[in-house]
């Protein structure tokens, strides 16, 4: 069957080591977007590494600069066989976090890839070089299988700033919006939910960082002359985020916490296990909201997380009454959560407590976002998976993490399908980062059942309807 001939395809670009050269010299590129300073690399990595490749399966490609200050660049590739046709948006980044160069495993660095066994060493591999590279090789032995036409349209959307918070994306994707109309997101990004199965998510959590901060005088106090005198902004800082979250990480916010659980997010996440690979963490009995699986309380439920601590001088206590404490928090949260009122719900939530002298200053925020699960390019991602490996995929509501999906599903009005291609323990964002070979293969072959099936008339539910056969043969 000519669609065997494309995962046959995939897996041969893995089994010769192509897919091992390309990432490696992906890899050595120092692309960090998370130091405050962008580099040269992050260009470099657009026009000598993605653009050929690119241009290689026949697309159009322009670089953008990025709308914001100091950010990224931007790449675009459009392969447009049909006016007519419907279209796919792929979406990557080529931007990695610091490489943390001297934390690594000895003979291990992040900017050479280095394979033990079944482990592919480097930064990026996972996170997001590697997995946007098992794309563009689906997609590259689809044409190849369909004698180079695909049977619908195909632009690819990279940024080099996904690790410093995108800055610049929502905007392009509003000046650039007529570039970017597509009919469907299909995209790689974050981990499966286990190494063993293939997994799909339709969004992702929201994020949202806000700070606390107590000042209660100019300077520190010895703390035998003038303890129990003086209040301690540390020990009312802990109070104060204790009334957020107890002691067993149940959130006590009421204006913070989720709608209701949707019954059909509750089906889907009904027989997802999380944690039992040999480098996942322990989960923790009796954390987090009681009542609900691992699975609700990751993917399903509001979370507030203590990020970092600041009092006194923990490198080397003295015996002082610190002057000031900070806390850095984050929310995570699903959609519908009124997360643009953040700083008020908490801000009246002290008050009502005491903490009225505690300041609250809110960050950063990124959309929480979802599919709905009855939407037909679920079950139709979820059959061509398991036609391609023989395996039924996890299906998650929404990623646990958080990612830019808002700029696809809120901005540019598309369903989204993410098919991620690594795994919880990959060391994503760590020293040590890692893509496993198995998943990579099976990844590639997955890609290149799902875009042949994009170009196979009546297969997939576009938008217009299904494919006309004569628009593509």
């Amino acid at each position: 069957m000519p669609r065997n001939d494309a995962l046959a395809a995939a897996a041969a670009y893995f089994d010769d080591g192509r897919f091992r050269a390309d990432l490696q010299r992906r890899v050595a590129l120092r692309t960090e977007s998370d130091t405050g300073a962008p580099g040269p690399a992050l260009g470099a990595y657009l026009t000598d590494e993605l653009t050929p490749a690119l241009e290689a399966l026949g697309f159009a490609c322009e670089q953008f600069p990025n709308p914001e200050a100091g950010g990224g660049p931007f790449l675009v590739a459009r392969r447009i066989e049909d006016a007519a046709l419907p279209t796919v948006l792929s979406y990557g980044h080529g931007d990695v976090v610091s490489g943390q160069d001297a934390q690594w495993d000895e003979g291990l660095g992040p900017w050479r890839l280095e394979v033990r066994g079944e482990r592919w060493y480097g930064r990026g591999t996972a996170d997001n070089k590697g997995q946007h590279s098992i794309n563009l090789g689906g997609l590259a032995a689809a044409l190849a299988a369909r004698g180079g036409r695909l049977g619908c349209n195909v632009t690819w959307l990279i940024e080099t700033g996904e690790e410093a918070g995108s800055p610049g994306l929502h905007a392009l994707c509003r000046e650039q919006a007529e570039t970017l109309r597509a009919d469907l997101l299909l995209a790689c990004d974050g981990p499966r939910v286990s190494a063993a199965r293939p997994t799909v998510f339709l969004g992702s959590r929201g994020a949202v960082n806000f700070s606390l901060r107590l000042k209660a005088r100019a300077r520190g106090y010895h703390s035998g002359n003038w303890g129990g005198v003086l209040m301690n902004p540390a020990i009312v800082l802990s109070h104060a985020i204790a009334s957020l979250v107890d002691a067993h990480g149940r959130m006590q916010v009421d204006g913070l916490l989720p709608p209701p659980m949707p019954a059909a997010v509750r089906a889907a996440l009904a027989d997802i296990a999380i944690g039992g690979d040999p480098d996942d963490p322990e989960l923790d009995a009796g954390w987090g909201e009681p009542g609900l699986s691992p699975a609700e309380r990751l993917m399903a439920w509001n979370t507030i997380e203590v990020l970092a601590l600041d009092a006194g001088s923990p490198q080397r206590p003295v015996n002082a009454i610190p002057p000031r404490a900070a806390a850095h928090c984050q929310l995570r949260f699903v959609v519908g959560t009124p997360v643009d009122d953040l700083g008020r719900i908490v801000r009246a939530h002290l008050d009502a407590r005491g903490f009225e002298a505690v300041e609250v200053e809110v960050a950063r925020t990124g959309a929480a976002t979802r599919l709905d699960l009855g939407n037909p390019w679920v079950a139709w991602c979820q059959a061509s998976i398991e036609a391609s490996c023989g395996q039924r995929p996890d299906l998650i509501p929404n990623l646990a993490g958080s990612l830019p999906n808002d700029a696809f599903a809120d901005l540019l009005g598309l369903p989204t399908l993410w098919v991620p291609h690594s795994y919880p323990a990959c060391a994503q964002h760590a020293p040590n980062e890692h893509l496993l070979a198995p998943l990579a293969r099976e990844g590639l072959q997955i890609m290149a059942g799902l875009y042949w099936d994009l170009g196979e008339a009546g297969s997939a539910p576009w938008r217009s309807g299904a494919l006309a056969a004569e628009a593509v043969s």
